[in-house]
């Protein structure tokens, strides 16, 4: 489809821009202004400014288990190679190096990556460097890192998150662990992409920009002055740093930070083996996988798998048994009577969709700024039914994200399950996952009935009535000590550490 004429008239600027910074003239009229500031944003790149094709290093991702045999044969995370390659300039092979990562078990795709910004090592790089570089903020203070610390989860250990000027966040802040993986980033789904979300922060006068210009003009001019950024920006890129490319660097980087292979993921590996040994059929973990599981960590000393269970790996091997019978029942708690698989599925458990809970409600009433996805739908495509509705997160490292739900308002798994247990928080927009429809009906049709007081809402008065879990205490022990099983390794150090490369 073609533009229209007035689209076309819109377009003529960017276009006659595109055509000047390639180098060609054009008949098109720009103000050296308009061209300066459209170079801030994007460029064209120029071939011949990047690193030759031999030079270039490609970042591949490799996904798998023991039984595929290019990843069992895989030492670690980082993997480096030389491969033989056709040079698309010259038609010539040449040898060049590649990256390949291990994907960590459990994590059964690749992280999904656009097209227009392939993944090579120097784009990484870039990006890691900025992600902890104070350079995106207008003061300096404030990096990437600072909301989301490797050493805390990628993410901060308080309610919502300290920014420029000592400002407090308004939200818990997100994980980058296994973001690659979000179908929308933000609590609220308004970016559709990490090279999307990672342009948000730097405009924030709560995050990162003191207010005054331009924040990304601004961004881009300081990156461009400090060090060897530029010189790099154009082998990796073909441009100046840019908006555009800056985003592109930090998203490549941001792809990388992958945690998994989890005591849960081991167990499932011990399920496999164990149903090939039997000659059967029947693909279900059982206690006895996580016993597996367990025992193979006590022997490797496994200290970060088995921290989080409670297990001293030198003492307590003899509660393995006892407690791999508790996480297999919370296992089955989990798909089964507690329902935590309604929203929480998938390799990195979570539907990437976005449900009112009543997080935050008080007196039925929701939080004036508590709007969620609905407050981020475009005009025209706004869906009351998503008021109050907030991105599922992922289940992956809970004990390095803490603490919990997007206000921060739960600071323990303990506590998140009290909260599930009792149906969340009645409101006008909960989500139906969490409602009782049966006493809903029920009260429709015999108002007059006595029991339980029942919540109306609504100009409609319609009752909204939350469906409690009635766990055991110990099926909340249980259920707890399985979302623990799903820990996973922490992220590998030369994603997570800013001093390697």
């Amino acid at each position: 489809m073609f533009p229209t004429v007035r689209c076309r008239r819109l377009l003529l600027p960017a276009l006659a821009s595109c055509i000047v910074s390639a180098g060609f003239s054009t008949g098109l009229s720009q103000t050296a202004k308009e061209k300066d500031l459209t170079a801030l944003e994007w460029q064209v790149p120029n071939e011949k400014a990047m690193l030759p094709f031999k030079d270039q290093k490609p970042i591949q991702f490799v996904v798998g288990s023991p039984f595929v045999p290019e990843w069992s044969k895989l030492t670690g995370f980082w993997n480096e190679f030389e491969e033989k390659a056709v040079d698309p300039a010259t038609g010539k092979e040449v040898v060049r190096k590649v990256v390949k990562i291990k994907v960590p078990l459990g994590l059964t795709q690749a992280p999904p990556v656009p097209p227009e910004n392939p993944m090579t090592y120097q784009k990484w790089l870039l990006g890691k460097q900025l992600f902890f570089d104070g350079v995106l903020c207008s003061d300096g203070s404030v990096s990437c890192a600072s909301c989301h610390d490797p050493k805390t989860g990628y993410t901060t250990p308080t309610k919502t998150a300290t920014g420029i000027g000592g400002q407090l966040g308004g939200m818990n802040g997100p994980t980058v662990l296994n973001s690659a993986y979000n179908l929308l980033q933000f609590w609220d789904g308004r970016a559709s992409s990490l090279e999307d979300q990672c342009q948000g922060p730097p405009q924030n006068p709560v995050e990162m920009f003191d207010g005054k210009g331009h924040a990304w003009h601004l961004l881009v001019q300081r990156v461009r002055a400090k060090g060897d950024y530029s010189k790099r920006f154009l082998e990796a890129f073909g441009t100046e740093p840019t908006r555009d490319s800056i985003a592109k660097a930090i998203a490549a980087y941001e792809r990388t930070v992958l945690i998994g292979n989890s005591i849960h993921d081991r167990a499932d590996i011990a399920m496999k083996h164990r149903v090939l040994d039997e000659g059967s059929t029947k693909l279900e973990i059982t206690a006895k996988d996580y016993e597996t599981a367990l025992n193979a960590a006590v022997n490797a000393k496994d200290q970060n798998a088995l921290q989080a269970l409670g297990l001293d790996p030198a003492k307590d091997a003899a509660k393995v048994p006892a407690l791999a019978a508790q996480i297999n029942n919370g296992r089955i708690l989990f798909f089964n009577k507690a329902r935590c698989n309604g929203c929480h599925v998938g390799d990195n458990f979570t539907d990437n969709q976005f449900h009112n809970l009543g997080v935050g409600v008080v007196k039925g009433q929701l939080p004036a700024d508590a709007l969620g996805r609905f407050g981020s739908q475009p005009t025209g495509h706004k869906n009351p039914a998503l008021i109050g509705a907030f991105k599922t997160p992922p289940l992956r490292g809970l004990l390095s994200t803490g603490p919990y739900m997007h206000d921060g308002s739960e600071a323990t798994l303990e506590k998140v399950v009290d909260f599930y247990d009792k149906g969340g928080n009645a409101n006008e927009f909960l989500d139906i996952r969490m409602r009782d429809e049966a006493a809903e009906k029920a009260y429709l049709l015999n108002k007059d009935s006595k029991g339980p007081a029942v919540q109306l809402f609504g100009k409609d008065q319609k009752p909204i009535i939350p469906l409690p879990l009635k766990l055991t205490d110990q099926e909340k022990k249980d259920l707890v000590l399985f979302m623990k099983a799903l820990q996973s390794d922490p992220v590998d150090p030369i994603v997570a550490d800013p001093n390697r490369k």
